[in-house]
């Protein structure tokens, strides 16, 4: 089948974040992408409205083996079914996790830069965030293993957030590494929650490993969702996968307290013809990621020198070192709103070393990706005068 990713839809005047902006204006900002998803997903939602009766509803067998059967085919390894719970989102199941694994007053690990929500799921439920910053050498970040140990050994350090691959910087974590978070956080009695939202978006480079297939996964509570690989966010449609059978009570309490477990009319349909009939799709995806990536990374290079792009091989979020220009990232976001009406997001939100960065969502069409680079470079221009 045939894949549009060279229109995108008018999404102006509706209720979307991403599109409440002003006349001009051009968002390449939150993680949303400005393609039309899937036509395989958009035509089980129209089968199951055009039903007219929308009762409650429970996910069954067919739910959990799409899921299984997605990881199989695009990961090569197969998670058990009742290892599974259904969950409304990633973001409600990890402030479930937060409240359910630790005490108020514990320290909740992160490795900064990192995804900003996951300070408000920590904050919000009175936990302290503890980050071992991820080292950075000017060209690539890794773990600094040393400073991961002896922060996970602070016996307030109950709960490790894991983002896999990493946002905003687009790492994927080797095998090895992973295994070795994992056996770090057993060692030292931390219960170890990976956030793998972004796991198909791998676009080149080595393999993605799920945490929930490696060796040292008693203390693991792995999370996902159609939501960033379909664009499908507002389904609020997600999976908890726990193999530990105690841990996965844990979490089942948690969610069904907090009500964050129930589907609605779509998620669960949605979700199986994702997983089911989406491979295609995604493959489309991803070549259409990696040649924007090429052209803003050329264009980069070869018309706005002075900064740098430090994106890994994963996610359609560029990571782009502005250290050069600007001190403090989220002034330069503001100047490129005002100037050219490009809106990015400020690398400092992330913490970190992340005032030296801005994050720029490329998942658009090539025109769409052109128009924002070249507001780029107006206004990095304007704002180096």
């Amino acid at each position: 089948m045939e894949y549009d990713f060279e229109n995108a839809p008018d999404r102006s005047h509706t209720d979307l974040v991403k599109w409440d902006v002003k006349p001009g204006e051009l968002p390449m900002w939150i993680a949303d992408m400005d393609f039309k998803t899937a036509p395989e997903i958009i035509e089980a939602m129209q089968a199951k409205i055009s039903l007219g009766a929308f009762g409650y509803e429970w996910p069954q067998k067919d739910y959990f083996n799409a899921v299984a059967d997605w990881y199989e085919t695009e990961h090569g390894c197969r998670p058990h079914n009742d290892w599974m719970i259904f969950t409304t989102g990633v973001v409600p199941a990890i402030s479930t996790i937060v409240r359910r694994v630790s005490h108020i007053g514990d320290n909740v690990l992160v490795q900064e830069p990192v995804y900003n929500i996951f300070y408000n799921s920590i904050l919000n439920n009175v936990r302290h965030v503890l980050s071992s910053d991820l080292a950075f050498d000017g060209k690539n970040y890794s773990v600094d293993w040393t400073d991961l140990e002896e922060k996970l050994a602070n016996p307030l350090t109950t709960l490790m957030i894991f983002c896999n691959p990493h946002n905003p910087i687009g790492k994927v974590w080797t095998k090895a590494e992973v295994q070795r978070v994992a056996q770090l956080c057993q060692k030292h009695h931390v219960v170890l929650l990976s956030d793998e939202i972004h796991d198909d978006l791998v676009r080149k480079g080595q393999g993605y490993t799920p945490a929930f297939s490696i060796e040292a996964k008693s203390n693991v509570i792995f999370l996902v969702s159609p939501s960033k690989t379909f664009n499908v966010a507002a389904l609020h449609a997600a999976t908890a996968i726990v193999p530990d059978e105690n841990l996965r009570n844990i979490v089942n309490r948690g969610l069904n307290s907090d009500e964050v477990a129930e589907p609605n009319l779509l998620a669960i349909l949605a979700t199986i013809a994702a997983y089911e009939e989406g491979h295609g799709w995604l493959k489309a995806l991803k070549q259409q990621l990696n040649e924007n990536f090429a052209y803003v990374s050329h264009f980069i290079q070869e018309n706005i020198p002075e900064i740098r792009v430090i994106s890994g091989d994963a996610t359609y979020l560029m990571w782009i070192n502005v250290q050069k220009v600007a001190n403090n990232s989220a002034e330069l976001v503001e100047f490129l709103r005002k100037e050219t009406g490009l809106i990015v997001s400020a690398g400092s939100v992330y913490r970190g070393n992340g005032q030296d960065f801005i994050r720029i969502n490329l998942a658009c069409p090539l025109a769409m990706v052109k128009d924002g680079i070249n507001r780029l470079a107006e206004g990095i221009r304007k704002y180096s005068k």
